[in-house]
C-alpha cells in the first residue's frame, strides 16, 4: 500500500496518475474533503489533515509507503505516527535550499524534518526541489486582467521546475529499487528568470503580458502577504536577493533517476494556459 498526501495538490495529484499509470496497487490518497476529490478508479480516498495528525490514522493504517510534502503538519507527529503504523519508506518532498541556503528559517526547518526522519528507523529519500513552475500562478490574477505583473530580480535563472516532474522522481523511488538513503537535488532543464517565465505565459496565451522589475523593498510587503511576515524576507533572497552557483545549477537529477528530460516551463505554461486567460 503506497499512501500519497497532498493528493490534490500539484505533486501529489500527478503522482497518483503516475503511480496509476505504471500499475502501482494497491493506493491510498489523503484528503481533506473526500466529496470533493476525484482520483483514478481504483485508488482508495481516506479523509484526514496533515496538519490534524489524530486524523491520519485510518490513512497509515496498512500503508507501507508515505509520500510526504515537508512542513505542512506538525512533522515530527506525522513521522511518529507513521512510524507507528508499520510505514518502512518515506519519500519525502523538502527544499532546494536545504542545501543552497541552510542558513534561511524556512531551509533549516526543512532539515529539522529530513533529520527527523533519518532518525525514524524507517526508510527514506529526500527530495529537494527547487523552484516550482507553478509558482507563476501567483501572477494569474494581474495577467488575466491586462494588469502589469511586477516582479524583482526579473533576471535572475533559476532553473524552475514542473511539479510533475517532481512526481516522476517520488514515483520511481517509491516503486523501483535503489532510492533508499538517497537525496535528490532536482531542478528544470534550462535558467528560466521572471521575464523569461512571463514571456511563455504570454505565448501560451497569444497576447503580449506587461512586465516590469521592481525592487526589493518594493516587493516586500506583497510577498508578506503571500507567505507571511516570518519568511518574506528569505523568500527573497532565494529569488534572487542571495541567489548563489549552488541554486542556479542546472541539474540532470529528473532524467537521470526517470530516464525521461525534465520538462520545459514552456510546457507547464501550455498546460495551465487557461489560468491565465
Amino acid at each position: 500500500m503506497i499512501l500519497v498526501t497532498g493528493a490534490t495538490g500539484n505533486i501529489g495529484s500527478a503522482l497518483l496518475r503516475e503511480l496509476y499509470a505504471h500499475g502501482a496497487r494497491p493506493l491510498r490518497a489523503l484528503t481533506r474533503d473526500v466529496s470533493r476529490a476525484a482520483f483514478p478508479a481504483g485508488v482508495e480516498a481516506v479523509e484526514g489533515d496533515l496538519a490534524v495528525p489524530e486524523s491520519l490514522e485510518p490513512a497509515l493504517t496498512g500503508a507501507r509507503s508515505l509520500f510526504l510534502p515537508s512542513r505542512v503538519g506538525p512533522d515530527a507527529e506525522i513521522i511518529v505516527a507513521a512510524r507507528r503504523a508499520g510505514v518502512e519508506h518515506v519519500v519525502l518532498v523538502s527544499s532546494i535550499t536545504a542545501l543552497t541556503h541552510p542558513h534561511l528559517g524556512p531551509a533549516a526547518e526543512n532539515l529539522a524534518v529530513e533529520r527527523l526522519l533519518k532518525d525514524s528507523g524507517m526508510a527514506w529519500t529526500v527530495l529537494r526541489p527547487t523552484q516550482f513552475a507553478s509558482n507563476a500562478l501567483l501572477w494569474a490574477p494581474s495577467i488575466r486582467a491586462g494588469e502589469t505583473v511586477r516582479t524583482p530580480f526579473a533576471d535572475t535563472g533559476l532553473p524552475t521546475i514542473h511539479p510533475a516532474d517532481i512526481a516522476s522522481v517520488a514515483r520511481v523511488a517509491l516503486t523501483e529499487p535503489g532510492h533508499r538513503g538517497r537525496t535528490y537535488a532536482l531542478t528544470g532543464p534550462e535558467p528560466m528568470p521572471a521575464r523569461r517565465q512571463v514571456g511563455a505565459v504570454a505565448a501560451a496565451i497569444g497576447r503580449p503580458v506587461p512586465f516590469t522589475e521592481i525592487g526589493r523593498q518594493e516587493a516586500r510587503p506583497w510577498m508578506a502577504g503571500v507567505v507571511g511576515e516570518k519568511d518574506a524576507d528569505a523568500v527573497l533572497d532565494v529569488m534572487g536577493g542571495d541567489a548563489n552557483e549552488e541554486l542556479l545549477a542546472v541539474r540532470d537529477t529528473v532524467r537521470h533517476v526517470t530516464g525521461t528530460p525534465a520538462r520545459p516551463f514552456r510546457q507547464w505554461a501550455m498546460e495551465h494556459a487557461d489560468a491565465f486567460r
